[in-house]
């Protein structure tokens, strides 16, 4: 870390950047927050909407609008800036427009000197998670995606309701790209150190297997729907954001499924996906290796494999 204070700076004042901030005040995660966006009065703004509730809080956070220089010293960059998702977008269509923002943001962060952690929120989150390590030149460690962690998180919401046990002590993960390829290896699945498998064959019928693809196509399509119903997505990642704000600053050595450069784990290379990690203060410490079913591993192998297309259009653009 630079110095005794923890610090991020977020770029990117919307409502996925704003519930990250709301987040991080009431966790008390940091001391200085930063705030920068395109639109500096609506960075003063959230600045001075978030300080005006200190004195309800815990927390003696330093907020401010800020530029680029502030990420100097910064521990964390995280950028949530982008153009939202409309409804019935997919990630992917997300991309022209989005690569034009982060040429504008990469650039002056590095040039400042910053030498920390970025954390990438925009989607798709692969692809810009990829974009990002390719523009700033730094150690694919230091760049991470939020990956699939929120998703993980709705699985284990979801899973643990069907099975009656707090989402806590469900151990499942989503894997691969963030977005339509994603999957469950349910092989991995666990309630405890129980298998899930296990579970449901063992609850003489109260539970029924078929009921895991159900809550696998929920999970996929969560996002879609809350589009439709409400135009965008925020709280959720917000927390998993913080979370993983948090793995880092704390040096954790926590496991979360977050979007990382594969240099031979899975049989996959040169693609930033969905894999469950160990996270410290050196941002991603090693990648687990699940061991995979035949079919897993061959959906794993499909999701990386379109992921890796999908960059390659972009670069032939």
């Amino acid at each position: 870390m630079k110095n005794d204070k923890r610090k991020v700076v977020l770029v990117g004042c919307g409502m996925v950047g704003m519930s990250y901030a709301y987040a991080m005040l009431n966790q008390n995660v940091v001391d200085e927050l930063v705030l920068i966006d395109v639109n500096k009065l609506r960075a003063e703004g959230e600045a001075m909407d978030l300080n005006h509730g200190l004195a309800f809080s815990g927390s003696h956070m330093r907020i401010w609008a800020g530029d680029y220089s502030d990420c100097t010293s910064a521990d964390i960059v995280v950028i949530c800036a982008g153009v939202a998702q409309a409804p019935g977008e997919s990630r992917r269509d997300l991309l022209k427009r989005n690569m034009e923002v982060f040429k504008s943001i990469i650039d002056p962060i590095t040039e400042s000197g910053f030498n920390g952690i970025f954390l990438v929120a925009t989607n798709p989150v692969d692809i810009m998670t990829e974009i990002t390590y390719k523009l700033s030149g730094f150690n694919p460690r230091r760049v991470i995606g939020s990956g699939t962690a929120l998703d993980s998180a709705r699985l284990r919401y979801l899973l643990g309701s069907y099975i009656q046990a707090d989402p806590r002590s469900v151990h499942a993960y989503v894997i691969g790209e963030h977005g339509d390829s994603e999957f469950v290896p349910w092989s991995n699945a666990m309630l405890s150190t129980k298998p899930i498998t296990d579970l449901i064959a063992e609850s003489k019928g109260k539970l029924n297997i078929e009921e895991l693809d159900r809550i696998e196509e929920d999970v996929r399509t969560a996002a879609y729907k809350i589009i439709e119903a409400k135009r965008a997505t925020y709280y959720g990642i917000g927390m998993s954001l913080t979370r993983i704000t948090k793995a880092i600053l704390g040096d954790e050595n926590s496991v979360l499924t977050v979007s990382a450069n594969l240099r031979g784990e899975y049989g996959q290379n040169d693609v930033f996906v969905g894999v469950p990690c160990v996270i410290n203060s050196a941002g991603i410490q090693r990648i687990l290796e699940f061991s995979l079913t035949d079919e897993e591993k061959a959906k794993f192998a499909k999701s990386c494999e379109e992921l890796r297309a999908t960059y390659k259009e972009l670069e032939e653009k």
